[in-house]
């Protein structure tokens, strides 16, 4: 549905022109921190509990991006490099690294720190996430693109565009082996 929206050029040859948005326009941090509920039963905080700052932090990038609502399409790369403890203050940082017709690419990082101590923060996570922009009929709406403002701007957003090749691809090679099998009678 939304990832394979038009790149923003072909876009604006084919729509109304939109004022592009710079990065800097709708990045943002989401802290909160970690208490007893958040466990799992290793004592750690849990993936689904990261997870879920990840995807509140990203949506509020693509809404603000956007200008209205936008739904999370998919999740890619997920990636959890250490694990987050009980007193820890977590910052999630998101931006908007792509922008097609009406998909965005957000970019996450998960950073740690303890609650009580004055060491910088370390990284102990990052996705990618893509989010569709929706009108109030839930329809696909479209999107200003991105303007990227700095080299590491410009480097996530070729990045991106890789990582949707990549995506569309998979979708591709999926959906062909699917009609493959049941063009020679496997019910899946």
């Amino acid at each position: 549905m939304t990832d394979q929206a038009e790149p923003a050029s072909a876009a604006q040859s084919a729509t109304p022109e939109i004022p592009g948005k710079p990065t800097s326009a709708s990045r943002t941090t989401l802290s909160h921190i970690m208490t007893h509920s958040d466990t799992n039963l290793l004592g750690t905080v849990h993936g689904g509990v990261i997870m879920k700052l990840v995807d509140d932090a990203a949506g509020a990038v693509a809404g603000r991006h956007s200008g209205g609502p936008a739904v999370t399409a998919s999740m890619d790369e997920m990636a959890f490099l250490e694990p987050v403890r009980v007193g820890d203050l977590v910052h999630v940082k998101a931006q908007v690294n792509w922008t097609g017709r009406s998909s965005m690419e957000v970019g996450v990082r998960v950073m740690a720190e303890r609650w009580n101590e004055s060491a910088p923060a370390t990284q102990v996570g990052s996705a990618y996430l893509v989010f569709a922009a929706v009108d109030a009929d839930g329809k696909p709406r479209t999107v200003p693109p991105v303007i990227p403002e700095t080299e590491k701007d410009k480097r996530r957003y070729q990045e991106a565009q890789i990582r949707r090749t990549h995506r569309l691809a998979r979708r591709r090679a999926i959906m062909e082996l699917r009609e493959r099998r049941v063009a020679e009678g496997y019910e899946d």
